[in-house]
Parts: structure tokens; C-alpha cells; sequence
């Protein structure tokens, strides 16, 4: 298949009418992968998506990506891991105070941000006392799955 501009015109219309932020088509050889960069605010239609771009095959499973290397946390600093792929909110609504914020002290169970999933808000809690050192995430940004979310000094 030859990728012209009349093609990925067509693929990033099929995006925008369906809200979508990514899109990948596999046709032979060829792979793109189409991403749209949403806006921050929680209400997608108050503003115009960006273009997206043509970005290269995510790396195989299990590889991490060498763009994005994970910091070494110090030995008392337990990190909050995304348990599955999700657009990160750090408040229950969008003019809401958001749950921690960097050096609030915070407690087993406690609430520290939502994972939306499919529609599902996924409360992600904290599984032990301490300090917020580290937010690692962006408000409304996709989550990938073990993508640090938090730093929480016990």
C-alpha cells in the first residue's frame, strides 16, 4: 500500500469524527501509527484537537521505550504504577481540587487519582502511608500500563 496524502487525510478525518487519539492500520509492511494530541481540559469539544502524526511502531512488549527511561527512585520512595492503560485525572471532576498534590501526606487506601478506562472511572488508591514526592503523570493524559504514576516517600 502507498501512504499518499489523500489516505492519511481520510485517516485523520475517520479520527476527529470519532473522537479517537490514536489509530493504528497495518496493511502488509506498512504500519502508521496515527496520534492526536487532545486538550487538557476534560471536555474534548470545547476545543480543536491538533494535528496528528506519523510516529514508528511502539516497541515490542515488555521493551521500554528509550525516549521515556525511568528515573531511579531512592530506596525509601514506593512507586504507584498504573494498573492498566488509562487517561489520568488527578481530581474527581474538571474544576475540582485534585486528590494529592506534591507533598501532601497521604494514607494506606487513600484515593490519589482516576484512571478512565472504557467509560470505567478507576480509583487508584494509595497502598501505603507517606509522603507525595513525585507526580509523574500530566491531568488528562493517556496512561500506559506500569507507567509511574505517583512517588510516595514511607
Amino acid at each position: 500500500m502507498d501512504l499518499n496524502k489523500k489516505i492519511l487525510d481520510q485517516l485523520v478525518e475517520l479520527m476527529q469524527r470519532d473522537g479517537l487519539d490514536r489509530l493504528r492500520v497495518r496493511v502488509g509492511d506498512l504500519d502508521v501509527d496515527l496520534r492526536m494530541t487532545l486538550p487538557k481540559a476534560r471536555d474534548a469539544g470545547s476545543a480543536a484537537a491538533s494535528a496528528p502524526s506519523a510516529a514508528p511502531a511502539p516497541s515490542p512488549a515488555g521493551v521500554p521505550d528509550a525516549a521515556t527511561p525511568r528515573a531511579e527512585a531512592p530506596p525509601n520512595v514506593k512507586k504507584v504504577l498504573a494498573p492498566l492503560v488509562g487517561v489520568f485525572y488527578r481530581s474527581p471532576a474538571p474544576n475540582a481540587a485534585p486528590f494529592v498534590n506534591v507533598g501532601d501526606t497521604v494514607s494506606e487506601g487513600q484515593v490519589l487519582c482516576i484512571l478512565e478506562a472504557m467509560k470505567l472511572m478507576n480509583e487508584i488508591v494509595s497502598e501505603v502511608d507517606g509522603k507525595i514526592v513525585k507526580i509523574c503523570a500530566n491531568d488528562a493524559d493517556l496512561a500506559q500500563l506500569h507507567q509511574e504514576l505517583f512517588w510516595i516517600e514511607t
